[in-house]
């Protein structure tokens, strides 16, 4: 009879300080920081160039871009960039490219007038999000591919120290962004956000620094999985030739990662997996999308928002992110999910009451914080939930169709939150409660299906 000591607090505390989980956060920091180029940054430019909530809002269509990445990952998962590829390694090759296409477009923006060509704006907008929707698929496969595939307990604080990079990333990026806006802007500038751009420029380069300390390891053993789905394919097809070989490649590339997902769960769980992924932030992006909006409105200067929403908010997303991984670790990221998902829609809440209260910074600090807690929660139980669903054949490929999956939720649906809020009149109090409600048929899903998923672990 084996007799299995549960771990103290502290010994589970310790698998944050695995070397790994330092470039694991420097992934994140880079995964998150174009969320504040393409959110906070261009919502206030366009705010206060006197663009109305609803033409922000349908702007935030852009994020949609991050929905779809699924279908072009699989040519991230085989494409290998040339000269790149071979000199700092395939995913960290598609990262460079990536980031060089971001700096680009911020530098373009930095020419611009909004107003007068709002159309040009938006395009770049959507270039940013297009690079950075890739980028994401290679920064998730390279962050899952430093953990082993049946470290479960490293897998889930790996998930914990990605959500606390990208935080990391979008929070600081967020006060850079706010902070220098406001100096150039009271230093006399006109064009003060024209010229954050070029600051958070800078940024970007830092970041491509960083990636070069990220150790990237060649896997041959998935090429080779890869060639034998292939010959497979073309074994089926009867004949060997240059168009078999042609058409073997295409569907193993993007055929192969799906028949592989819906092969390990079944049909019926892997559409319920699909459908609670879909759901379970949907809450949270409509708040989000309309937050920076909600406080400038209600009073909150630029400094204030960096201060409290970024600022603040970044220390305790950062904590809660680390107890929630100790927590998913601990209770399993089932358990995980369901508590964060009633956070997620009780934290919504506190807004309301500020809405309905009027400016107060005592009041805008809890619901701050609060709301971090949640999002820290929910985010790293997610991460940790996807991540232990997918095939290391795939990995960009399956791990990309699924948090694309979750993104369309979040981008679709949340790029009406402005509409809904004119609808309402400016009724912050009950869209904030609507937030909340959004996040009960997720858990519905989730319930359906727990005791029947296959998680790697």
């Amino acid at each position: 009879m084996e007799i299995y000591k549960k771990q103290t607090l502290a010994e589970t505390f310790s698998v944050y300080f695995d070397h790994r989980m330092i470039k694991i956060l420097l992934l994140g920091a880079i995964s998150g920081f174009p969320w504040v180029i393409i959110g906070s940054s261009l919502s206030l430019w366009l705010q206060e160039d006197g663009l109305s909530r609803s033409t922000i809002g349908w702007a935030g269509l852009i994020f949609a871009v991050y929905a779809f990445n699924y279908l072009w990952a699989p040519i991230i998962d085989r494409v290998r960039i040339p000269w790149l590829t071979r000199k700092i390694g395939h995913r960290r090759g598609w990262i460079i490219c990536m980031q060089m296409l971001i700096l680009a477009c911020l530098v373009s923006w930095s020419l611009i007038n909004p107003t007068a060509n709002l159309t040009l704006v938006i395009s770049i907008g959507l270039i940013i999000a297009v690079a950075s929707a890739t980028q994401d698929i290679t920064v998730d496969a390279l962050r899952i591919e430093q953990i082993c595939e049946h470290e479960g307990k490293s897998m889930q604080a790996g998930a914990a120290m990605a959500v606390v990079g990208w935080w990391t990333g979008y929070k600081l990026g967020g006060i850079v962004a706010l902070n220098s806006a406001e100096f150039f802007q009271q230093a006399g500038f006109e064009n003060y956000w024209q010229i954050t751009f070029l600051v958070l420029g800078i940024l970007i380069i830092g970041c491509n620094i960083g990636l070069m300390f990220i150790n990237e390891q060649q896997p041959i053993d998935r090429a080779e999985r890869q060639k034998q789905t292939d010959r497979m394919i073309e074994n089926k097809l009867g004949s060997s030739n240059f168009i078999t070989k042609v058409v073997a490649w295409l569907t193993g590339t993007v055929v192969g990662p799906v028949i592989s997902f819906f092969k390990k769960n079944g049909f019926n769980i892997a559409i319920a997996i699909l459908g609670f992924v879909f759901l379970f932030k949907i809450g949270e992006a409509f708040l989000g999308r309309m937050s920076v909006i909600f406080y400038k409105e209600i009073g909150f200067s630029k400094s204030d928002i960096a201060l409290y929403s970024k600022g603040l908010g970044w220390i305790t997303t950062v904590l809660f992110t680390l107890i929630g991984g100790l927590f998913a670790i601990r209770s399993g990221v089932i358990k995980a999910m369901f508590v964060s998902g009633i956070l997620m829609a009780s934290t919504n809440l506190l807004f309301s009451l500020l809405a309905w209260s009027g400016k107060s910074e005592l009041l805008f600090a809890i619901a701050v914080i609060f709301d971090d807690m949640a999002a820290a929660f929910a985010t790293v139980a997610f991460v940790a939930f996807i991540s232990m669903l997918v095939d290391r054949t795939y990995t960009a490929t399956q791990y990309a169709l699924l948090s694309s999956i979750g993104t369309a939720g979040r981008t679709t649906l949340a790029a009406s939150s402005g509409a809904l809020v004119d609808w309402l009149n400016g009724d912050w109090g009950i869209f904030f409660i609507i937030t909340a409600v959004m996040v009960i048929p997720s858990l519905i899903f989730l319930y359906m299906i727990k005791d029947k998923l296959k998680l790697n672990d």
